[in-house]
């Protein structure tokens, strides 16, 4: 039995429980793997040395084939109960990564994420969680209900209620896949105050939030792929946020949001837009650059023709008491 990602959405309740096994074994053994960009993952795998696995970084967090003598047998065995061994060429690969931030291990996707329900966890989602935790230990006040919309992996959940640990958070993605994952990383980090449940942005969760997070997609993918385009222009998905934060964002409540955008002979279009749908909403809000050069390979291609650069930015905004 092997496990794609498609094959995840009805992934068992003892494979959900063998995928928690395999990630703590991991941990117990002194794995961590921090994820690249994909463009860095191919550079490093092409180089001949690593075509093959020979250690569990190499199986687990950059995604080579493996032959059979490569990982301990308790190690294989977990893998065959939660169904990620495939079979690769003349040996195996698994069909899931796991990688370490705030000293929790995160399953994923394998690489490269091509599959339509593919759930990626990088770069972003390091910045993305990095924010939020800065946000939740810089408030005055606590929080009481928090929320991740488009959650993945679920790290910014996991992150937020580690440190908010009476809080009640919900990790919503509209990727079952996801949901299955945000699950078993957040049992993983015993973070038993994270609810992962199905919403359309917050359609169909009800009430207000103290702290609403979100690492959309934000990126023009001409292959649509649902992890990843933001919409047309790369910012649609990351406005629809904005308002449903207008919306739901209780009195004192903040929205961290972290997105990227093209910018075009010095214009920022995100920018724009934000400014112009956060007029007249009462919310205060913040914006700068994370990093002002990220993703250079998708300069090259025809989404990206008109851009001088893309940048990833950070915008946060609050509702006054």
């Amino acid at each position: 039995m092997t496990l794609t990602d498609s094959a995840a959405r009805s992934g068992s309740a003892q494979g959900d429980a063998a995928l928690r096994e395999l990630g703590a074994a991991l941990r117990d053994a002194g794995y961590r793997f921090t994820t690249v960009t994909p463009a860095t993952h191919a550079r490093v795998n092409r180089r001949p040395e690593n075509a093959w696995a020979t250690d569990l970084r190499g199986v687990f967090g950059w995604s080579r084939p493996f032959s059979d003598e490569t990982l301990p047998a308790r190690i294989v065995a977990l893998m065959d109960r939660a169904g990620v061994r495939e079979p690769h060429g003349a040996g195996w690969r698994s069909s899931v990564r796991f990688s370490t931030y705030d000293d929790e291990l995160f399953a994923h996707s394998a690489f490269p994420t091509d599959a339509a329900d593919a759930v990626f966890l990088g770069p972003d989602t390091y910045r993305m969680a990095d924010a939020a935790v800065a946000h939740v230990e810089g408030r005055g006040e606590p929080v009481r209900r928090a929320v991740d919309i488009g959650c993945g992996t679920g790290a910014g959940a996991v992150a937020v209620a580690k440190r908010t640990q009476q809080a009640e958070v919900l990790a919503v993605d509209i990727n079952p896949t996801a949901l299955r994952y945000a699950d078993v990383n957040a049992a993983l980090a015993g973070a038993t105050n994270v609810k992962a449940c199905h919403s359309d942005l917050l359609d169909d969760v009800d009430g207000a939030f103290d702290l609403i997070i979100s690492n959309p997609p934000f990126m023009i993918d001409p292959a649509g792929r649902a992890y990843r385009h933001g919409g047309p222009n790369g910012h649609e998905l990351p406005m629809k946020i904005i308002d449903a934060a207008h919306r739901r964002l209780a009195p004192g409540g903040d929205l961290v949001l972290f997105a990227g955008t093209g910018v075009v002979d010095g214009r920022d279009p995100f920018r724009a837009a934000a400014a112009e749908r956060l007029a007249g909403t009462g919310l205060e809000w913040t914006y700068r650059e994370v990093d002002p050069d990220v993703y250079g390979e998708e300069l090259d291609g025809p989404a990206y023709a008109h851009a001088e650069r893309i940048a990833v930015v950070l915008l946060t905004a609050s509702r006054p008491r």
